[in-house]
């Protein structure tokens, strides 16, 4: 099969990128970056410059490829997290997830393509009512009138297309591994990032190469539909980060108050850590046939930073 993998050299797109080709698939992968072509092609790909954001770029880079399925990894997520500006620190992968979606479908309807795999996103951020763990059949939380709310949008735009089209849309846990979680373990490390009351808000992780390997399942299926890729132990605040803390050789991470918390780090983050919703991958495991080599966080966690 001729993959398109736009986003290449994401924290996603490296470990997806050689899975692919190891089965057999031949791939063109993208960078936006000329300086980024040769980690492209030691990966196996057909490396090309291409600008999510520019139509007539992407219109030509997936017209020369004459894929049979396309798969939007493109995001923008960079440098220290920024929990209280979120609206600033996604503001180009909020384009990229409406501008550059829109961009990818024309192209890809355009050369006659007929399957789309795109990223969403499902870590914390389940609707903040009923139960702490979510399916696919139940909606995201809008975080209406936060700093989190365009990016909320832009998810469910790439959503609400995707499936649209035929489409297959993953929603990716909190990514670890190497290469997706070096900022975060900085801050774990230096204490910056403390309990929020009684960390209760749920959350669930994925390994980045058990994502790549239910992407690639995606693609091989031309599966349609919303599926949460996930590990299977969606958890309280209060279980991961300490455990995580540890596993990073660092200190306890401290404990704030919730309204200290909202004034320093802003409401997101303090809804993340008391109210996050976890999800389910029953759906991923049964209808794709999913192993997860890392099927809990605590065994990733330990693993990966012994």
């Amino acid at each position: 099969m001729r993959v398109f993998v736009a986003g290449g050299t994401g924290a996603i797109g490296q470990r997806l990128v050689p899975q692919l080709v190891a089965r057999g698939h031949q791939v063109t992968a993208t960078t936006s970056r000329p300086a980024k072509l040769g980690t492209l092609e030691e990966l196996g790909a057909e490396a090309v410059v291409m600008d999510g954001l520019d139509e007539a770029s992407v219109g030509v880079v997936v017209t020369a490829a004459k894929p049979d399925t396309v798969v939007h990894q493109m995001t923008a997520i960079a440098g220290k997290p920024d929990m209280k500006h979120m609206d600033r620190w996604f503001a180009t992968t909020n384009r990229l997830r409406t501008e550059g979606t829109d961009h990818l479908l024309a192209a890809a309807e355009a050369a006659g393509v007929s399957h789309v795999v795109a990223q969403s996103f499902g870590s914390f951020n389940g609707l903040r009512t009923g139960g702490w763990v979510k399916t696919e059949g139940e909606p995201l939380e809008p975080m209406t009138g936060t700093v989190a709310e365009p990016q909320m949008a832009a998810i469910q735009h790439v959503e609400d297309v995707v499936v649209k089209a035929g489409g297959a849309a993953l929603r990716y846990g909190g990514f670890y591994g190497p290469g997706a979680s070096d900022d975060q373990l900085e801050v774990v490390r230096k204490r910056q990032f403390p309990l929020v009351g009684g960390g209760t808000g749920y959350f669930s992780w994925v390994h980045l190469d058990d994502a790549a390997t239910a992407t690639v399942l995606a693609v091989e299926q031309q599966a349609q539909g919303i599926y949460n890729i996930v590990d299977d132990e969606p958890a309280p605040a209060s279980e991961w980060l300490p455990y995580l803390a540890a596993a990073a050789g660092a200190k306890k991470p401290m404990r704030v108050p919730v309204w200290l918390a909202r004034l320093i780090a802003g409401e997101v983050a303090v809804g993340m850590m008391t109210e996050g919703r976890g999800f389910s991958n029953a759906k991923a495991k049964g209808e794709l046939g999913w192993e997860l080599h890392y099927p809990s966080w605590r065994q990733g966690f330990k693993e990966g930073l012994a």
